[in-house]
């Protein structure tokens, strides 16, 4: 006979073993003499070369997916000018720009999810979520990668016998899991408006696409300046945010376990300016090569970078709201 625990049961039985299983410290930043962690976002693969140049001779190969341990950074003696960063690895060096920095980082599981759900973010280099058909069991589908947000909806139990976390994919209204350790849920005081004294018309972004950089001003005065990475068509012109979502689905919508399908599942900090094409400034967890065009056509921004613009922007994003509308902060796009 199949004895079922009650829901609370059920978590504390998950949260427990949790604890002996995995009674690691979380989010502690490791000594700079310690080893890092890079996942290989360029769909093709990365080289390996024997020094920080790409003209000089491939080693090997590292696949897309990949995590690669790098101990150095170094700069290139030959650029590229914008990100000139190479870190050094077994048997080589490897660029920077189409890898993205990853950690291990298992959570606390929560007891319980908000009504109409809340965002969390992953905490591992990429974590399987599965999907569970009634006449097939579980299935696998995307990879949700390091820093994607999603919408968390329920805690059930997952295939394992623990705790996961049930996600509401806003795009296609699909429902599939992860782990729940896998996931930090985010508190609502992490996306609270930013600067909410200074009025909404002395707020506005200035892009230039000419030198791939973002900067901010209240009235004349500057408050933020990072390097951004745009792409074709990225329009110019000028603007207004319109929609916010913590998180999008980008790409193709269909269920699928192909890992190299046009999708990117859980982009974080989505603001929204040109409805037509949907064009938006979002965070990137695929590549950190920001100071040269990468996109096909947003705004790709480091994901604290896009965070920070996504506080500080009109509309202000309510916690709960999938999506928040109204006419927000101007951004002026130029070419120079």
């Amino acid at each position: 006979m199949t004895t079922r625990l009650s829901r609370r049961d059920f978590l504390k039985a998950g949260l427990g073993s949790l604890a002996a299983s995995f009674a690691l410290p979380v989010s502690q930043k490791p000594p700079l003499n310690r080893p890092r962690y890079m996942r290989v976002g360029e769909k093709s693969g990365v080289s390996i070369h024997t020094q920080p140049d790409e003209r000089t001779t491939i080693v090997y190969q590292r696949q897309y997916n990949e995590i690669i341990t790098v101990y150095d950074e170094v700069i290139g003696p030959n650029g590229p000018a914008w990100n000139p960063v190479w870190y050094r690895c077994w048997g080589g060096f490897v660029y920077s720009g189409r890898l993205y920095e990853v950690k291990y980082e298992l959570q606390s599981v929560a007891e319980e999810i908000r009504a109409g759900g809340q965002i969390g973010e992953i905490t591992m280099p990429y974590s399987r979520s599965l999907f569970f058909s009634r006449d097939k069991g579980w299935l696998p589908n995307y990879l949700l990668y390091y820093r994607s947000i999603h919408w968390i909806k329920d805690i059930i139990e997952g295939p394992d016998g623990r705790p996961w976390y049930k996600i509401l994919d806003e795009l296609n209204s699909g429902e599939y899991s992860v782990p729940a350790e896998h996931v930090r849920l985010i508190a609502d005081d992490e996306y609270s408006p930013l600067s909410p004294d200074v009025p909404m018309t002395e707020k506005s972004v200035r892009i230039s696409l000419g030198r791939q950089e973002l900067v901010a001003y209240e009235g004349d005065t500057e408050v933020f300046r990072r390097f951004i990475s745009s792409g074709d068509p990225t329009p110019d012109g000028t603007y207004n945010i319109q929609v916010k979502m913590p998180s999008k689905h980008m790409g193709l919508g269909e269920l699928s376990p192909w890992d190299k399908m046009h999708v990117f599942v859980g982009v974080p900090w989505n603001c929204f300016f040109e409805m037509k094409e949907g064009m938006a400034s979002h965070g990137t967890f695929w590549h950190q090569n920001f100071g040269t065009p990468m996109s096909g056509g947003c705004i790709n921004m480091d994901i604290d970078d896009a965070k920070w613009l996504f506080r500080w922007t009109t509309p202000i994003a309510k916690p709960g709201e999938i999506h928040s509308t109204g006419y927000g902060t101007p951004i002026h796009i130029s070419r120079n």
